[in-house]
């Protein structure tokens, strides 16, 4: 059986096992690549727990509202006030959704590279 149109990051049916990178290499770009994409999960979780809080208007007092505004505030830092709305709810969904997208498009590229090479 030949297959000529191979699923990248899949071995195909014509090659041996082993073939390409070792096992050991594989495995290891593979963990590296599922930190990266957890790490970009989690920002762009807090993120978005963040805008979701916002909308809600949730207490700001509280203390775990505070630790995830605060690190929503630092994993967004380089965004702020990118967008200047009236609508304050949707400059918040913006100035925080677009560093969450980013990170997710990033860190999972970054992985799909990784899984691929």
């Amino acid at each position: 059986m030949n297959n000529t149109d191979p699923v990248s990051g899949y071995q195909t049916y014509d090659q041996p096992p082993g073939h390409g990178r070792p096992a050991r290499d594989q495995a290891t770009s593979r963990r590296i690549a599922l930190a990266i994409c957890t790490i970009a999960d989690v920002a762009a979780g807090l993120l978005g727990l963040w805008i979701v809080l916002y909308l809600l208007d949730a207490n700001q007092a509280n203390p775990f509202v505070e630790f995830v505004h605060g690190m929503a505030d630092w994993l967004s830092g380089w965004a702020q006030d990118i967008f200047t709305m009236d609508t304050e709810g949707l400059r918040v969904v913006l100035n925080y959704g677009l560093p969450a997208v980013i990170y997710l498009l990033i860190g999972h590229g970054i992985a799909a590279r990784l899984n691929r090479a």
